[in-house]
């Protein structure tokens, strides 16, 4: 029997479930592949960072000061004609609720999944996408956060938490890396990044 794509990554997502042995991760993602990682792995969201995306100066100033930030309520801006999802400050930060379609779906999930953040288990996950910088990358880099790691369109040897990610060297940063490679392949192309083995580091 022949079986499908979705199959065959059911398969390899058990793979990878069995191999992970730390489940209790709070991660807090720049962007989607934050959620899609967790999706995989059969993970409650333990964070409201998922479902939106936050530019990387500003990611980068969340996660250095994360506990602080976690203390603000949002404030939620105005819409206009050209407004397509609802955006936030937290803070000076600004969140793009990319996948909801009203500022009451987006207040019920945060608190939701804020109330359940673990600040003894946090994970950091970035990329070098939406106009990141070398100077974010290096700042990023330098954060205390003890779990962290920046998803890359080419191989940064002086970024010690950079992850180089294949398929992208000639793009301006990495793409959608919660896509497969090809038509053919059951790998997504941030499966380049062992996550397992990363949650698993306590």
């Amino acid at each position: 029997m022949i079986m499908n794509k979705s199959t065959l990554r059911k398969i390899y997502n058990s793979f990878n479930r069995k191999r992970l042995k730390n489940t209790e991760i709070t991660l807090i993602a720049s962007n989607c592949n934050g959620c899609c990682i967790l999706n995989d792995l059969g993970l409650r969201f333990n964070s409201p960072f998922v479902n939106l995306w936050v530019e990387p100066a500003e990611f980068v100033r969340l996660c250095g000061d994360l506990e602080n930030y976690m203390r603000q309520e949002l404030q939620f801006l105005p819409s206009t004609p050209q407004t397509l999802y609802p955006v936030a400050l937290l803070g000076d930060v600004k969140l793009y609720f990319q996948h909801y379609d009203s500022e009451a779906a987006v207040r019920e999930a945060w608190d939701h999944r804020k109330a359940r953040m673990d600040f003894d288990h946090l994970y950091f996950l970035f990329t070098d996408h939406d106009g990141c910088t070398e100077q974010d990358l290096q700042q990023f880099d330098q954060l205390e956060a003890k779990h962290k790691a920046v998803l890359c369109h080419k191989p940064h040897p002086d970024i010690r938490s950079a992850v180089y990610i294949r398929g992208f060297e000639e793009k301006p940063c990495i793409g959608m890396s919660m896509r497969y490679r090809s038509k053919f392949s059951i790998r997504k192309y941030y499966d380049d990044f062992d996550y397992v083995a990363w949650f698993n580091e306590l």
